[in-house]
Order: C-alpha cells, then structure tokens, then sequence
C-alpha cells in the first residue's frame, strides 16, 4: 500500500514539473516585438519644394560643320589648304580641272550664236513683212502669220541655247572648291591629281571637312521621367574629362520638344562660346542640369520609400499600427524623393521603413 502510494506520489510531481515546464516555455516564446509592438522612427508629412541636380553625358558638336564634295567629274588641280588651317567664308580651297568641260562650254557657246544669228534673220523677216502688209494686197495673211510663227520658233530655240550654256558656265564655276562658312578643315583628303566626283570612287570620301569651332554645340539626351521642368535659357554647368580643373557655363539654347521614341529621351542643345578653341568638337561632358522642383509636393527622406517586387509604398502608422500606402516617385536630390499617393498634411510616416514591417503590425513611434 505505501509503494503504491509512492509511486503515484512519484507521477504527480513529475506531471506538475511538466506542466510548470511549458508554461514557461510558451512565455519565453512570446518576443518583446509581439508584446510591445516594433520600435520605429516617425516624421510628420508637409508639402515642400525639391530643387535637384541631374548630372547627364553630353556630347560637344562644332556648331556648323560642312563635307565637301565635288559636284562634276574632275581632276584636283591645286589644293590651297590643309588639315587644321583656318579659313573664311569663300575662300577658295582648291582647284579642278575637267578638260572636256570646256570642250562642252565652247559648243554650247557655238550653238547660242547660231540661235543668236537664225533668230535675228527670222525677227528681220517678219518686221519686212509687218511693214509691206500695210499696203493693201502686198502679203497675204497667212504669209505673215508663217513669219510670225518661224520667229517664235526661233525665239525659243535661242532662250533654250542661253540655258545651256549657262548651264555648262555654271558647272565650270563647280571647279572651284570655296569654304561655306568661316571655320577649321578638320579633313583633308585629296591631293593634286586626284580623281573626284560626284559618283564612283571619287565620291567615297570627301574633299574636305570644314567645322565651325569657334561657337559649339553641346547636346544632352534627358529621360523622359525628368522632362517636366526643362526650360530654354536654363543655366547649366559642365566639365570635361582633359582640363578636370575648369568648370564651363552655357544657357539651354534649343529644347527638342518631343522625345526620341527609341530612347524614350528628350534632346537639348547649349550654345558655347569657344573663342581660346579650349574645348574641341567631338569631347565628352558631364553636364549638371539643374531640376526645378515642383511646389506643393510631398518629399520624404529616401529610406522611407520601400520598393518590392509588387509595389512602391510607404509606411503610414494609423492607430499605432503599420498601413502599407502606395506611392508613385518624382524627382530624387540629396537623399530627399517627391512622392505622390493617397496621403494628407501631418501623415504620420515611418522614417526607417522596411517590408519586414507588414500591414497592421503594431508600432512603437519615435518622433524624430
């Protein structure tokens, strides 16, 4: 009777041990962020104004730049310049010769004093005529009109003679290669002797290539998402990757005012004044583009926006408890982002916000 006794004594502390054993268990397994809630940063939403900076690639173009070809087939004769020379508007550059052009020229000067000789004789003829029909039945009607009609066809047959050899003087004038615009050859590729023309292989380079760099061009490809607040007559700043001591200025001279459909980017175009030639056609730059910002805008911090594979939100605490809004982007400067959502003035928002803290997770606010 006492074993027994015992032994049942035995199980009943054991069982108590167990119980006692998984109550705390079970309290352990209760973390202070379930008790509590998680302990956050918080700022209150105001609307401001967001002045940024885009820094963007740009490309240095000469303002005017001209390939020079040769319109007839000819040989180069006398070439005036060379690569890297200055030169001004008209210029000659070089010379061409093309014998069979004068050969040309003197025919078509031969048939216009033909033309000039048979028109004369008609005109002559007719006023004969015009003048002995005034005395009743010396000429017969139709006569006179026939003269009349002859002394038009040559008439016209004499305009058609001027033309061409217009024509042929105006080719000739061809052969004397002058410079467009004032500028540099940056090309030179031809020598005397050189067959040129404007077809086959006289035609696969040019003769020269002139460019204005005295006055360049420099041109930016901006995203489309930073498009809104271009305006011409903007000042922008830009450096170059060979003189990384010097900080250049130029004011948005030309906005495209549509965007390229492959690169979903809108172009703009600066005037620079390069009188010292300091910068050349064809560098790179760095340009900073500065971003007006739109007013009455939410802005918050950078790390307050969460980004997932499903959304763009921010933290909003209603009521201590997480709520997920969401959020579409604007623009982006100094850690600050434009934010546009289903969101009011005074907000209370998660500063430090991750998608670790979901939907209806109670919080601990921190005001910053």
């Amino acid at each position: 009777m006492t074993r027994k006794y015992i032994i049942a004594s035995a199980a009943m502390l054991l069982l108590g041990l167990g119980f006692t054993s998984c109550h705390n268990s079970n309290a352990e397994s209760e973390t202070p962020m379930e008790s509590q809630g998680v302990q956050v940063k918080t700022f209150a939403l105001k609307k401001s104004t967001l002045d940024g900076m885009l820094k963007l690639p740009g490309e240095i173009k000469p303002y005017q730049f001209a390939d020079l070809y040769a319109k007839v087939t000819s040989y180069v004769q006398r070439v005036n310049v060379d690569m890297g020379s200055q030169v001004s508007e008209g210029q000659v550059l070089a010379t061409l010769e093309a014998p069979e052009m004068n050969a040309q020229l003197l025919e078509a000067q031969s048939r216009l004093h033909t033309k000039e000789a048979v028109f004369r004789s008609s005109r002559a003829t007719y006023n004969r005529l015009l003048k002995t029909s005034k005395v009743p039945g010396t000429i017969s009607p139709n006569d006179l009109d026939l003269a009349f009609e002859k002394m038009s066809g040559d008439s016209a047959e004499l305009l058609s003679a001027k033309s061409a050899y217009h024509e042929v003087q105006q080719m000739l004038g061809y052969l004397t290669i002058r410079a467009p615009f004032s500028g540099v050859i940056s090309q030179r590729n031809v020598h005397p002797g050189t067959y040129v023309g404007p077809s086959g292989k006289g035609s696969d380079k040019p003769l020269f290539r002139l460019e204005q760099q005295q006055k360049l061009r420099l041109s930016v490809a901006v995203p489309e998402v930073n498009t809104g607040g271009l305006k011409e007559n903007g000042q922008v700043h830009f450096t170059v990757k060979s003189l990384p001591g010097d900080t250049f200025t130029a004011r948005i001279t030309r906005v495209a005012g549509s965007l390229d459909t492959r690169l979903r980017t809108e172009q703009l175009e600066m005037d620079i004044a390069n009188p010292d030639k300091k910068l050349l056609p064809g560098m790179y730059a760095e340009v900073k583009l500065p971003l007006p910002g739109k007013t009455e805008v939410y802005i918050v911090p950078k790390n307050a926006i969460v980004s997932n594979s499903e959304q763009v939100f921010v933290i909003k605490v209603v009521g201590n408890k997480a709520v997920w809004v969401p959020v579409k982007r604007g623009n982006e400067a100094n850690g600050q982002v434009e934010i546009f959502g289903d969101l009011a003035d005074n907000d209370v928002l998660v500063q430090n916000a991750s998608d670790e803290i979901k939907a209806g997770t109670p919080l601990v606010t921190v005001q910053k």
